[in-house]
C-alpha cells in the first residue's frame, strides 16, 4: 500500500527494470512528491539505484537495460519515443556517489553546462546563485579560477550540486552523496540538501538510516527476494511512507527489521 499523493512530479505505474534476462527490480508502483526529499533505503542489491537512475533514463547508456511499465514526468511517458533523454537529463539532474567535478576551473565547472543548454543572461551572477544555493560560495568565492578538482571532497560535492543546480532542473537526484566524505561535510550537504527543497524536488539513495531520518519526508524502503529460475535475487519495493512512519510505526515486518538494523 503506497500513499496517496496529489500532483507527483514522478510516478512509477508497475515499473519492472531488466538487465537482460534479469529482472533486477520489479513491479514498482511509486509517486514522488514535489519540493519534497524522498529516501530511498534498503539492502544492496535490491533496486534503490537503478529505480533512481530511470527516473533521468541513465539505464539507457547500459546496452542490456529493459524497462516494463510506466515512468512519467508531470504525467509524461518519459520512455516515448518522443522523448529526448538529453533533455530528460536537464530536467531532472543528477549528483553521483563520489564527486566528479569537470577537470575545469570551479566557475566553469558552473559555466559549460548552463553555456551549452543556451543559458543567455549573467554567466557570474549564475555562478554566485548557484554556489550560494549549494552552501559552497563563501569557501571558493576567492578562487573561482582554480581547478574544481582543488577542492576537498566535500567541497566537491557541493560543486556538483551547484552545477546541477545551475540548468535549473526540476528534480535531483542524489545516489549516495555522502557516502564516501567524512562527519562534517557530510552535515554540510545535508544542510545544503534541507534549503534546496524549498526549490527543487530531490529523491536520495543512501544506506545510512540516520540520514534518511535526517534530511526525507518521504521514504521508501526496497527489499529483494530469491526467485526461482532467476539469476539472482530481485529487488521490490517493500514500503512506502512518510519518513516517521517508517522509522516509527513501520506496517511492514521487514521493514521494522532493516531500520533497527537487525539486518542489511
Amino acid at each position: 500500500m503506497t500513499p496517496s499523493i496529489a500532483d507527483p512530479i514522478i510516478s512509477c505505474a508497475n515499473v519492472t527494470i531488466s538487465y537482460g534476462t534479469f529482472a533486477a527490480v520489479r513491479n514498482v508502483f511509486l509517486d514522488i512528491p514535489k519540493h519534497k526529499v524522498t529516501a530511498f533505503i534498503g539492502p544492496s542489491g535490491c533496486g534503490k539505484s537503478t529505480v533512481l537512475r530511470c527516473f533521468n533514463r541513465m539505464n539507457d547508456l547500459i546496452e542490456s537495460f529493459r524497462l516494463k511499465g510506466n515512468v512519467l514526468f508531470h504525467g509524461q511517458d518519459l520512455y516515448s519515443p518522443r522523448v529526448d533523454p538529453v533533455e530528460v537529463r536537464r530536467r531532472i539532474g543528477m549528483v553521483f556517489q563520489k564527486p566528479n567535478p569537470f577537470p575545469k576551473s570551479i566557475y566553469e565547472n558552473i559555466a559549460f553546462g548552463a553555456r551549452i543548454n543556451g543559458f543567455k543572461g549573467n554567466m557570474d551572477e549564475l555562478v554566485e546563485i548557484s554556489l550560494r544555493r549549494a552552501a559552497v560560495w563563501d569557501e571558493c568565492k576567492d578562487k573561482l579560477q582554480e581547478s574544481g578538482l582543488s577542492l576537498s571532497g566535500g567541497q566537491q560535492q557541493r560543486l556538483c550540486i551547484a552545477r546541477a543546480i545551475a540548468v535549473e532542473p526540476e528534480v535531483i537526484l542524489m545516489d549516495e552523496p555522502c557516502s564516501a566524505l567524512d562527519p562534517i561535510s557530510t552535515l554540510k550537504v545535508e544542510e545544503t540538501i534541507h534549503a534546496l527543497k524549498k526549490n527543487f524536488t530531490i529523491v536520495i539513495v543512501t544506506h545510512n538510516m540516520q540520514q534518511a531520518v535526517r534530511v526525507s519526508d518521504m521514504t521508501a524502503f526496497y527489499n529483494a527476494v530469491e526467485v526461482e529460475g532467476s539469476d539472482g535475487k530481485v529487488g521490490y519495493l517493500a514500503e512506502y511512507n512518510e519518513t516517521k512512519e517508517i522509522f516509527n510505526n513501520p506496517k511492514s515486518k521487514d521493514t521494522k527489521e532493516y531500520v533497527t538494523g537487525r539486518f542489511g
